[in-house]
């Protein structure tokens, strides 16, 4: 071999062989560089959780502002049925959760007596404590933080906590953002709307006039309708009305509310299999659903 000629190439490695494969060189140098340029962005946002976490605020403050409409209700309706100002406030203080308020005015409206108006409140609330079982081993709230979390545990900041932890497995700190942020919305919106509430009742008379009687039975349908997806929660709901329309014309305020939560409650009661008397268990163990 001289000086003149070109070293030899092995065959079928030469850069014009079409059997050659392409170098792999450029594209291990690149594709991480492209994939990081890529996925930065992402990544940044699920390490920082700013996307995430701004979106829960501004759930909470839609919510907030929602239910702070409803609140205006509660207020003209409270001062209406005979309540004062002052008491119309506290229910919204102490009670704090919307449809034992609507309750207890509407008891107390229709000439019901103060033991009728507070166990009617009281079985409508008892939800929340239901709510509170699922919530405490997710929150985890010590000393100060306990009583207040069990004050707010209500329907909304129970269901915008574990829609946190549906959409982002894992994540208690979204959940925990969900619960608090939408907790404090809804209970400053809604104490600031039954104040604005009872001072336009006061003002304006009967809310009767501007279809505001009408809030509380709105209310209540608009929490039942989304249970209705099943044949039995519609049998339930359809004997309960049957019930408390039939106990109106005869029976005391409050009463036919609580005959017709009497049905939910049979209807929701274990049922036994055999002779014994036992619960079943397991996969076949039949509730009532809420």
């Amino acid at each position: 071999m001289t000086a003149e000629e070109p070293p030899p190439r092995d065959a079928g490695t030469g850069p014009d062989d079409p059997d050659r494969p392409a170098p792999a060189a450029n594209s291990d140098r690149t594709a991480p560089h492209d994939s990081a340029d890529r996925t930065a962005p992402h990544d940044d946002a699920d390490r920082t959780g700013a996307g995430p976490r701004a979106a829960v605020w501004r759930q909470a403050l839609s919510i907030g502002i929602a239910t702070g409409a409803y609140g205006v209700s509660f207020g003209a309706l409270a001062v209406a049925s005979g309540l004062t100002l002052a008491q119309a406030c506290a229910l919204s203080l102490l009670m704090f959760t919307g449809g034992s308020q609507f309750a207890f005015a509407g008891v107390i409206g229709g000439g019901g007596g103060g033991v009728a108006a507070v166990a009617t409140a009281g079985l409508l609330g008892a939800r929340n404590g239901f709510y509170g079982l699922q919530m405490a081993p997710l929150l985890r709230a010590t000393g100060w933080r306990r009583p207040l979390a069990a004050h707010v545990t209500i329907d909304e900041s129970t269901a915008v906590a574990t829609a946190q932890l549906a959409l982002h497995p894992g994540r208690l700190d979204l959940a925990r953002l969900g619960f608090w942020t939408t907790a404090g919305a809804v209970f400053g919106f809604w104490n600031l709307a039954t104040l604005a509430g009872g001072l336009l009742g006061n003002a304006l008379g009967d809310p009767r006039r501007f279809g505001l009687d009408a809030a509380a039975a709105a209310a209540f349908l608009a929490l039942l309708w989304s249970r209705l997806r099943t044949a039995r929660p519609r049998w339930v709901a359809l004997g309960g009305a049957a019930v408390a329309a039939a106990l109106v014309p005869v029976a005391p305020a409050g009463v036919p509310v609580l005959a017709a939560a009497t049905v939910g409650v049979l209807a929701g009661w274990p049922a036994t299999d055999g002779p014994g008397g036992r619960e079943p268990s397991g996969p076949g163990r039949r509730w009532g659903r809420r």
